[in-house]
């Protein structure tokens, strides 16, 4: 019963740190971050779109985060290193926030979700999906989503492509819940191919073959209508000597 107690516990606090992160680094673009405990301390990898918000001047920001870290939650001699996100268009903690700040500022949620699904997919991802929820238009909450691409719902294929991010809106309204899933495409495993793919490699083979078709067929038209001209046009054309 202790080991229970004690993974619930660290679960809970991880929780909570995530949510201290992702408020005290909302301007630097919070995506996430990796917790690693080990004999000398607690490793801390954060991923961020401007580390340098981050790490301050001269590591002021760093050292500040430290004692911080430290007092709150009791972590031993944390060591923080902070990674820049290559897309955070394909983050969806990073491009969740982006749609909360969008609706914050007052952009229509139906726009700010559309322009997040396109700039998502744009981006190479294998599928995206938006889900708001609350009070959006009238006092009955309801709820639209917004999807494009394929997204696994269940199964082994979900729990390696599929990466969600979560955030919520205090609106005049209320709150406002937002979730967002992303398929990642690069996390797809080698052993299952996407029938999506195989139907377009076969459209592409089938074009290519038609355009080979209709090419040869007109080339034996031509060689055709060549031969059965009558022979007072080929006379006249010069084509057979007589």
């Amino acid at each position: 019963m202790n080991a229970i107690k004690n993974v619930l516990k660290n679960n809970y606090r991880n929780s909570e740190l995530d949510e201290f992160l992702k408020e005290e680094l909302k301007d630097a673009g919070f995506g996430g971050a990796d917790i690693q405990k080990s004999p000398l301390g607690t490793r801390l990898t954060l991923y961020v779109t401007r580390p340098g918000l981050v790490i301050g001047r001269k590591g002021s920001g760093i050292r500040d985060l430290t004692s911080k870290l430290e007092v709150k939650f009791g972590l031993s001699n944390p060591q923080i290193s902070v990674v820049e996100v290559d897309v955070p268009e394909l983050n969806p903690k990073i491009m969740c926030n982006r749609l909360a700040q969008l609706i914050e500022r007052g952009t229509a949620f139906r726009r700010a979700a559309l322009w997040t699904v396109n700039t998502v997919k744009n981006a190479g991802a294998l599928g995206v999906e938006v889900t708001i929820s609350g009070k959006l238009r009238s006092e009955r909450a309801h709820f639209e989503k917004h999807s494009a691409g394929i997204i696994p719902k269940s199964g082994n294929m979900a729990d390696k492509v599929v990466r969600e991010g979560i955030a919520n809106v205090l609106t005049k309204m209320g709150i406002m819940g937002i979730r967002l899933k992303i398929a990642i495409k690069d996390a797809t495993p080698p052993e299952f191919e996407l029938l999506s793919m195989h139907k377009e490699h076969a459209t592409n083979d089938n074009e290519i073959d038609a355009k080979v078709v209709d090419k040869s067929s007109s080339t034996q038209e031509e060689e055709t209508t060549g031969k059965n001209k009558p022979k007072e046009i080929l006379e006249n054309t010069g084509e057979i000597n007589k």
